[in-house]
């Protein structure tokens, strides 16, 4: 099987654009929303490029932590972090607000950033702490996208 290195998913969502970023920008929100994701440390109300925070994860019995640092955060257009693991590039994660009719388009995006120096440890690590091989990581994130897009839409619309 062929490594996928990028996934993107989208949904249509009845809100406004600004209404979506401030929902996707509320880090401390993303265990209501991600599948994996269960909680996440952050000091601040609002997270701005630059901001650090540590997403804590889960999949069944497996339980690991990351360190994330926002990379965009442009009201109301974009919000992206990126994920590492002790150090050791993990993933780009990012959304895109686009208005739509009279709602906005969110696209979730994710990039395996484990390439270069350190990547077979991070690799290693990923497996060990998530229980999912390289390969497979793109399916299973596109699968937990669906699920996090779906929770996302329905409490913007609710």
């Amino acid at each position: 099987m062929k490594r996928v290195w990028s996934v993107e998913e989208s949904v249509l969502v009845g809100a406004s654009a600004d209404d979506v970023y401030a929902v996707l920008s509320r880090v401390r929100d993303m265990g209501k929303w991600s599948p994996e994701c269960f909680a996440v440390w952050h000091r601040g109300r609002v997270a701005r490029t630059g901001t650090r925070f540590v997403g804590f994860n889960r999949k069944g019995l497996l339980v690991w932590f990351t360190t994330c640092r926002v990379t965009r955060a442009e009201r109301p257009s974009a919000f992206a972090f990126r994920v590492t693991v002790f150090g050791l590039p993990v993933a780009q994660w990012g959304y895109r607000c686009e208005p739509e009719g009279s709602g906005t388009r969110i696209t979730e995006y994710w990039q395996d950033l484990r390439t270069g120096r350190g990547a077979r440890l991070a690799e290693f690590l990923g497996r060990v702490f998530t229980g999912t091989r390289p390969a497979d990581r793109a399916e299973v994130n596109r699968a937990g996208m669906r699920t996090t897009l779906g929770r996302i839409r329905t409490a913007v619309e609710g």
